[in-house]
């Protein structure tokens, strides 16, 4: 009404201010009108009109209304020849309003209950690709990144010969790329932190986990870093082992990474590394 009232105010041309005024009370008589008969559907008992709605809602792009109705029904078909259409339609409701962990739930049933269906290979597909668009940023928490690679893991190995494996293995190797940055991150942390045990560990796990690394030339830099300041903070009774550690990542370094933008810093390390081995 405050809204109706403004429009009074208008300096509008008075023929066009009153079409338009009446443009607006038929709009909203038209919006109230379509909002009262909705409220009648979901309390109505008629469960095949409201089925037929929550089809035509969900083609109709409102996934907010369709869901509502086909929630009420959830129980009311189970267990019927409406039941499968019904899951597949609540799932991709849910999907399109971005609720991705209760869509994969839902895509995940209806692989698994009606797994002889044209729709069972997408849905399973679906409910991998669910995790992995509710994967967070690589700072964060990624235990959904874990549960995504199993879950499109699965997938593959459920459909070897589907046109999805492709895409599935993509997706597989961008949430790995995202757990190795997760691991980089914090084997550098332990690094900054002077915990240079923690750090080489973690180092050598990135390489063990991760072969074909993005960060390998950083990685082996820095485990060589890590063997050297923690050789150089230890007792004199391990400091000879422990350079001899560092002499021996330097030398992996090289060996790997031959023409390194990193060989002069590397260097470094290695000829402080033997000038305190000298002493010994």
């Amino acid at each position: 009404m405050r809204f109706l009232n403004s429009l009074k105010k208008t300096n509008f041309a008075p023929m066009f201010k009153k079409a338009f005024y009446i443009m607006m009370v038929l709009l909203l008589a038209v919006v109230v009108s379509s909002c009262s008969k909705y409220q009648q559907l979901l309390k109505s008992t008629d469960n095949e009109l409201k089925y037929e709605k929550a089809i035509e809602y969900f083609e109709q792009g409102d996934y907010y209304k369709s869901l509502m109705l086909l929630q009420q029904l959830n129980a009311v078909y189970r267990g019927t020849n409406k039941a499968e259409k019904l899951t597949y339609y609540m799932a991709y409701c849910y999907y399109e309003q971005k609720d991705y962990i209760l869509a994969s739930y839902y895509f995940k049933r209806y692989a698994q209950n009606f797994p002889r269906t044209d729709r069972a290979e997408e849905c399973l597909y679906m409910n991998a690709y669910c995790y992995y668009l509710d994967s967070p940023r690589y700072s964060l928490d990624q235990s959904n990144t874990f549960t995504a690679i199993k879950e499109l893991q699965l997938f593959i190995n459920q459909y070897p010969d589907s046109e999805r494996v492709d895409k599935a293995n993509e997706l597989m190797d961008d949430l790995r790329d995202k757990l190795e940055e997760k691991a980089f991150e914090i084997a550098e942390l332990y690094y900054k932190m002077g915990d240079y045990q923690a750090a080489i560990t973690s180092f050598k796990n990135i390489l063990k986990d991760f072969p074909d690394a993005e960060y390998k030339e950083e990685v082996m830099l820095y485990i060589l870093k890590a063997y050297y300041d923690y050789a150089i903070n230890s007792i004199k009774e391990k400091k000879e082992e422990r350079l001899a550690d560092a002499v021996q990542a330097f030398e992996t370094f090289v060996y790997n990474f031959p023409e390194s933008e990193y060989l002069d810093e590397a260097g470094k390390y290695h000829k402080n590394t033997r000038q305190v081995l000298e002493k010994f």
